[in-house]
């Protein structure tokens, strides 16, 4: 299996409370495995609040639905043994 990097990485944003905020991650192949999220590190899950999805293959996207306060800090995604964070 061929070992998946990190093509174009995580991107600092910034928004106000209450907007949802989209962070894009894209790696070198399509199906990569052992991919993970992290807010602070506390592994994120896909749910009402957090979207985790993957566009055309190479594209994983997180979306945090109406950031609080709380959700001030860092983001992290990794794919095998190579990271991004924001």
């Amino acid at each position: 299996e061929p070992d998946v990097t990190i093509v174009s990485g995580l991107k600092d944003m910034e928004v106000f409370e209450g907007d949802d905020v989209t962070f894009r991650c894209q790696v070198s192949h399509e199906n990569a495995r052992d991919v993970e999220w992290k807010l602070q590190d506390v592994a994120l899950q896909n749910n009402e609040m957090n979207e985790i999805s993957v566009e055309k293959g190479k594209i994983h996207t997180l979306t945090l639905r109406k950031v609080t306060e709380q959700d001030i800090g860092t983001i992290s995604f990794r794919v095998g043994p190579h990271m991004s964070t924001a």
